[in-house]
């Protein structure tokens, strides 16, 4: 008889390393719908960590949206677009998106994904499938999101494309690259929040870089579609650029509150994804009422009430920002809702979570890869739902941790 597989024996050495340096991650179970007091593991905690900043997520009018939608198109779209699958609530969705970056991106036209992670895939291979020799240059920022980082790995893979990191806070190297590529297409690609450090993609340079050095730019918007701008059309609005370089990602499952995430560029460009973009093509489609609650959502953001939400959320960072104040713990800077506080090594992070969690509020710690080694951290991410005392409970808890951990290091 042959042995057992091997592989399963080296994924139970590599979870054991994992739980020795403090990296394995368990999951946490929810009975309650998504807001600031969630019902986890049976125990009601204010929750600092989801991504549904503007408080959509349990909405009435979404909710609400949901039910007629599913009622109107089913609960399954039961094939891809290009099979059967693409319904009225897809179009109309599309073409709103579309509209919320005619202002920034000529001839703009949008393609519904079903996941952030999968509009990455499809349009970062779809580009670097456009040089007509293969030969396409792909610059990618160092802290840029996974579905980013895979991405740029599968068109590597597919195309005779070459990869270089560079630094969004100073961008002499990447301009020093560019210089001397003499390579027909030239990517740009970043986040335009970065996610763990909640800071803004210096986009007006990049698409003046774009410009002189005959590149594209690709900004993947997750953190900042819904709660940039006037509108919420998200960083685009906010720096108030037009571009033709520019290819947009958004994201629909995080300030929007449903699920879901989009491509928005030149509509030649769209096109060729429909035609030739395996993620889109071979994938089945979301279902139509997700597609009809998104609709409903993006009135919401672009609103009376979606400009009420971001100003709340506004003051609650500028409150943040004014009196939070720590003896040694970092607190990095942002002007979004993303509020890193970093702690440096795993079980400094990892005790600083458990005690939050004694005391009622839930922020997990955040260690490597998701950031660097040595940069362990607590992500705390505000909503348009957090009240004014609820912040500052958490503050004053957060000063009460940081005297405990500090004491306890002192005594030992």
């Amino acid at each position: 008889m042959r042995p057992v597989f091997n592989a399963f024996k080296f994924a139970e050495r590599q979870l054991a390393d994992l739980d020795a340096q403090l990296l394995k991650r368990k999951l946490r179970l929810t009975e309650s719908p998504c807001n600031t007091s969630v019902m986890v593991d049976r125990r009601n905690l204010k929750a600092f960590c989801s991504n549904d900043y503007l408080g959509l997520a349990n909405h009435p009018r979404l909710v609400k949206a949901l039910g007629i939608g599913a009622e109107q198109y089913g609960v399954g779209s039961g094939a891809s677009h290009l099979i059967s699958g693409h319904s009225l609530a897809h179009d109309l969705l599309e073409k709103k998106l579309a509209s919320f970056q005619s202002a920034h991106i000529p001839n703009a036209r949008a393609l519904f994904f079903s996941t952030g992670y999968l509009a990455n895939l499809a349009a970062i291979t779809g580009l670097a499938r456009l040089a007509e020799s293969g030969e396409a240059s792909i610059y990618s920022a160092q802290l840029n999101h996974a579905s980013i980082i895979d991405g740029v790995r599968l068109a590597c893979a597919q195309t005779k494309a070459t990869l270089t990191l560079f630094d969004h806070q100073n961008l002499d190297s990447l301009t020093a690259h560019l210089k001397k590529d003499i390579r027909p297409l030239k990517l740009i690609m970043l986040d335009g929040v970065f996610s763990m450090d909640g800071d803004l993609a210096p986009v007006q340079e990049l698409v003046a870089i774009a410009e002189e050095y005959d590149a594209l730019l690709v900004l993947d918007d997750a953190h900042g579609f819904g709660v940039l701008g006037e509108h919420g059309h998200g960083i685009l609005e906010h720096f108030n650029v037009l571009s033709e370089r520019i290819i947009y990602i958004g994201t629909l499952g995080k300030a929007a509150g449903v699920s879901g995430a989009f491509i928005c560029g030149p509509s030649t460009f769209i096109e060729w994804l429909i035609q030739k973009g395996r993620p889109y093509i071979y994938s089945t489609a979301t279902p139509p009422a997700i597609a009809h609650t998104v609709l409903e959502s993006l009135a919401l953001i672009a609103g009376d009430e979606g400009k009420q939400r971001r100003r709340h959320l506004d003051h609650l960072i500028s409150i943040w920002n004014q009196e939070m104040q720590f003896s040694q713990w970092i607190k990095v800077f942002s002007t979004t809702p993303i509020q890193p506080i970093i702690l440096g090594s795993n079980k400094h992070a990892l005790l600083a979570a458990q005690l939050l969690d004694e005391a009622g509020f839930w922020i997990p710690a955040i260690r490597p890869p998701t950031v660097p080694v040595g940069s362990a951290r607590l992500r705390i991410t505000f909503s348009a739902n957090h009240s004014i005392e609820d912040l500052r409970g958490l503050m004053q808890t957060l000063q009460r941790i940081e005297g405990q951990l500090l004491e306890r290091e002192s005594d030992g």
